[in-house]
């Protein structure tokens, strides 16, 4: 089955109404990370979750510069509204490149620091990550491999922000000791 194919029955078996109405509202919590950083400042206002808010918040920021600075451009992969716009869009067309999907990209960051994060029900929030991702495709803005990418970019910036977090926090106890 092709990219094209997947998106094809989206947009013929799976789209209603109720979705043209939903689709437009999930995809929204997912514009600029809004949802994630909200995440992460209510946990870094909680003395409790202190470190996984900056994790949530470093592991965003790892996935802007993978995903948004460097990937889209350095990829340049048109978006299937692009390619083909017969399909009536529900969403103002998004300006940037296709690959990856910056929303999927910063909604599994999120996640998977959550739960490096260890923070209590953490999958609680792959509903909403998961159904950022499919709005994309609902919405004819990426191909799957977009949101597959943008997978990826997501989890490995959560690993590289707490990788990170790590070593900073290991080097200052190391300092702290003396």
């Amino acid at each position: 089955m092709t990219e094209f194919a997947i998106l094809d029955f989206i947009q013929e078996h799976l789209r209603t109404p109720v979705g043209d109405m939903l689709m437009p509202l999930i995809t929204r919590l997912g514009n600029g990370g809004f949802l994630w950083i909200l995440t992460g400042l209510i946990l870094l206002v909680q003395k409790k979750h202190r470190k996984a808010g900056i994790l949530v918040l470093a592991s965003l920021a790892m996935e802007i510069l993978f995903c948004n600075v460097y990937l889209k451009n350095a990829v340049a992969a048109p978006r299937p509204c692009d390619l083909n716009p017969s399909v009536a869009l529900l969403i103002p067309k998004p300006a940037d490149f296709s690959f990856p999907s910056g929303h999927t990209g910063a909604s599994f960051a999120a996640v998977t620091a959550l739960f490096l994060g260890k923070v209590r029900g953490w999958y609680w929030f792959l509903i909403p990550a998961v159904l950022i991702a499919f709005s994309r495709l609902y919405l004819y803005v990426h191909f799957p491999s977009d949101i597959l990418g943008g997978i990826v970019v997501g989890i490995l910036s959560a690993i590289l922000a707490w990788a990170g977090m790590y070593v900073i926090c290991r080097v200052q106890k190391k300092r702290e000791r003396g």
